[in-house]
């Protein structure tokens, strides 16, 4: 079992007392108001069967004039109540439902934002969107019918059964005793129900992530000629998701037939035997007429509902089957927290030193074996070597996006798992290759974790980070839209962004991870600039695959398989013709002090 999960119980009564509790449970005003008006509903629902008797009596047989127009009002009252009960009930129900929608995906967002970085790491981002979006709804679902099944459907029932039973409890005895059948087949169509809504919505789930994979990635598809195959592959997909959809509709109707075969029977008991009783009594009863007719309305009137409470239970486990998969998120718990009585961190130099440090992705083989690293404070280090060397590694332990396996983490002189994460993360600015923009304005990304700025730092920031003048130049300046991942900016245009950004937080250490790799010449020569302003003053932490960026700083290590093996400044590690010399030359074997070729 992960780590971030705790064990769910998935049977049915603590699904559905869970979601009363935590999805329902806080509108019951609301609710009750709905539920009071299904009641007034379900008795005007049992007026009108129970008017059949007096209409039959007293209009058609006995011909009373004098009863025409009370009955008369009375049917309008009753058909006017029925009306206004059932709009405030479907008003009130609509609002609690979409409140419920809203609540929960508002629940699950802000976990998934608490959670740590190895979550998302063991998860899809397209089955997570799904149970955001198709669980949540098929939730919703589940709540509208069960609160419309257990107050509207079975108050009309109850209703209609006690005046069947007034009017003629033996015929009301011999017309129930077929519907328990009904019982066990229904049960087990849901138990079937809930298991295929479960294959379908992880199957969506797959769906989401295959169509996310393949439209942002539709540059490379183009460039392989790899339409057919990602077409074949949604295609298969959504071929099985027809299959389980169809299963779950065929699951779904078998209750109705069920139904009607009963209500059949039913009604041929209540005809022969009813109908023989007024026959029989014409002479010596004749008001028989008139509660038989009562009888078969409210039989006729029971039908419906009491066919909606059959399926009430398949529709139930269709969204307690999607509740379960919301509630493994919400049960969710980040590995990564503040220990009790954690302070804040407090940064003097900013001093950054692992002190035999062993770290294991998934417990196999370690990304980091043994490490010892110091980096004093306002210096720069830079960590070079081979993909795989574990120097990423490193950055992502210092803010704690992964905890050390052993070994310890120190900020001047402070265990980063003994201070305030936000603290910790709070005075740690990070940068990388993979620049991360939001679909916003060009403002609103630099000022991405301080929406406090000012207008004049926002732009300082971005002067410093030599992005004011291509802002400027933009469309709408400092107000247009960056697009989806800042695909409306070039590369270098991005990365800058993203040092104006760190400008902007102005945090005590810096991370740079491979900041320039990816831009061409020009680009990298005004990132660079960009970036030198940035480190001043800052501990900083480098990682570059170009040798040509890490030349003048304080100290290079050399790691290679989770290990540092050499240290020092340039012009000692290439006397030592050890590793670091080895790469150095590879990198500028055509030209001397080279372009930084990648390695």
């Amino acid at each position: 079992m992960s780590k971030h999960k705790i064990p769910l119980d998935h049977s049915t009564w603590v699904l559905l007392r869970r979601l009363v509790r935590e999805g329902v449970w806080p509108y019951r005003y609301r609710l009750g108001g709905a539920l009071a008006c299904m009641a007034v509903g379900a008795a005007a629902t049992a007026m009108y069967a129970w008017l059949m008797d007096p209409v039959i009596n007293k209009i058609f047989m006995a011909r009373k004039a004098e009863y025409l127009w009370p009955l008369a009002l009375t049917i309008l009252a009753t058909f006017s109540a029925k009306a206004a009960c059932e709009y405030g009930e479907a008003v009130l129900l609509s609002k609690t439902g979409l409140r419920v929608i809203s609540d929960m995906q508002g629940r699950l967002f802000e976990r998934l934002m608490g959670l740590d970085v190895a979550y998302f790491h063991s998860q899809q981002t397209g089955k997570l969107l799904s149970r955001m979006t198709n669980d949540v709804n098929a939730m919703r679902y589940a709540v509208s019918n069960a609160l419309t099944g257990a107050g509207k459907d079975a108050s009309s029932v109850v209703f209609l059964v006690v005046l069947m039973f007034y009017q003629d409890w033996v015929l009301a005895s011999l017309t129930f005793f077929v519907f328990p059948l009904a019982v066990l087949p229904i049960v087990r169509l849901g138990r079937r129900m809930r298991k295929v809504t479960a294959n379908t919505q992880e199957q969506v789930g797959q769906l989401t992530t295959y169509l996310t994979q393949a439209m942002q990635g539709i540059r490379v598809v183009k460039a392989y000629g790899m339409e057919g195959y990602e077409t074949s592959k949604v295609g298969s997909l959504v071929e099985t998701l027809h299959k389980l959809t169809f299963k779950a509709a065929r699951t779904r109707s078998v209750s109705s037939p069920i139904m009607e075969l009963l209500g059949g029977i039913a009604i041929t008991v209540v005809i022969v035997y009813g109908g023989s009783q007024v026959i029989d009594r014409a002479d010596s009863d004749p008001e028989r007429a008139g509660a038989f007719f009562s009888f078969i309305t409210a039989l006729m009137l029971a039908y419906k509902p009491m066919k909606a409470l059959a399926n009430l239970n398949t529709n139930l486990q269709e969204g307690l089957a999607a509740a379960a998969r919301c509630f493994e998120i919400l049960d969710a718990r980040p590995s990564i927290t503040d220990r009790p009585g954690a302070k804040p961190l407090a940064v003097t130099d900013g001093a950054v030193r692992f002190e035999g440090v062993f770290f294991s992705y998934d417990g196999g083989k370690a990304a980091l074996d043994g490490i010892d690293l110091d980096v004093p404070g306002g210096r720069t280090v830079a960590l070079v070597g081979p993909s795989g060397a574990g120097k990423t590694t490193v950055l992502n332990l210092l803010p704690r996006f992964f905890d050390v396996s052993d070994g310890r983490v120190l900020i001047d002189g402070q265990d980063v798992r003994a201070v305030q994460l936000a603290s910790l993360r709070a005075r740690i600015a990070l940068v990388s290759q993979e620049i991360t923009l939001f679909d916003d304005t060009v403002r609103a990304n630099i000022a991405y974790g301080r929406f406090g700025a000012t207008d004049e730092e926002i732009e300082a920031a971005a002067r410093a980070a030599a992005a004011h003048a291509f802002i400027t130049a933009l469309p709408d300046g400092y107000e247009t839209m960056v697009g989806e991942r800042g695909l409306n900016l070039s590369g270098g245009q991005r990365q800058r962004l993203a040092i104006a950004r760190a400008m902007l937080k102005n945090a005590p250490i810096l991370l740079l991870d491979e900041a320039t790799s990816a831009l061409d010449t020009e680009s990298e020569r005004q990132v660079q600039q960009a970036l030198e302003v940035l480190m001043r003053g800052r501990t900083t932490i480098v990682i570059a695959h170009r040798l040509s960026t890490v030349i003048n700083s304080d100290l290079i290590h050399v790691m290679d398989r989770g290990r540092i093996v050499e240290s020092g400044r340039h012009d000692l590690l290439l006397t030592q013709g050890g590793v670091y010399a080895r790469l150095y030359a590879l990198q500028f074997a055509e030209e001397a002090g080279g372009a930084g070729a990648r390695v």
